[in-house]
């Protein structure tokens, strides 16, 4: 239950359940708002003015299911939330001017940490770019330990990496790697490049 949003709960209990659907293979989230305002109505009053508000506001409910990865043939959706997409066709141009400095463009040569929205965004970051699955293991692991913790998720990772790294007897904090990326992925769609140095473990 989700209460005293206001008038932009609507977004939040659509990111929210996109982040269900993405992160469970096959589920489909029910979503449904309900909102009565007219335990508020009162007469008018000489010291309150609040007509405009009475005539403004009004009851309603409406109730909608978010999924991914459709069912051809049988689903039928309606829109598209489109981050894991907007982020994929972007982060190889984050990525290039990030390490063009290094003369680093195979992007499985170097550790990543990136922020886990969901599971579609780290798919298709992965297909993009062709990298190896392990290259999101971390990240994953967090999601599916964790969930989306927003901008606690990099730490969870960055600790992780340690924690497997050490675990593996690898040479550097990094999967045994020298260099790496930190992806944020935030409102906007606003992307934080960090290009981060592994150090001995």
């Amino acid at each position: 239950m989700i209460y005293q949003q206001g008038c932009y709960a609507g977004g939040t209990v659509l990111r929210l359940a996109k982040d269900l659907a993405e992160n469970i293979k096959g589920a489909r989230v029910l979503v449904v708002c309900a909102e009565i305002t007219a335990f508020l109505f009162r007469g008018p009053s000489e010291t309150h003015d609040n007509l405009v508000g009475q005539a403004l506001f009004g009851d309603g409910a409406a109730a909608i299911i978010v999924g991914s990865d459709p069912i051809p043939e049988i689903e039928k959706p309606l829109f598209e939330i489109d981050v894991p997409e907007l982020i994929s066709q972007n982060i190889e141009k984050a990525l290039v001017e990030a390490f063009q400095p290094l003369c680093i463009s195979d992007y499985n040569s170097i550790f990543w940490i990136a922020h886990p929205g969901g599971r579609a965004i780290l798919d298709q970051i992965e297909q993009k770019l062709s990298l190896k699955p392990e290259k999101m293991r971390a990240s994953r692991h967090v999601l599916s330990e964790y969930g989306n913790m927003a901008s606690a998720c990099v730490f969870f990772i960055m600790d992780e990496m340690r924690r497997k790294s050490k675990e593996d007897v690898l040479n550097t904090t990094g999967e045994g790697l020298e260099w790496g990326v930190l992806f944020g992925f935030g409102p906007g769609i606003t992307v934080e490049t960090i290009v981060l140095h592994s150090i001995g473990v």
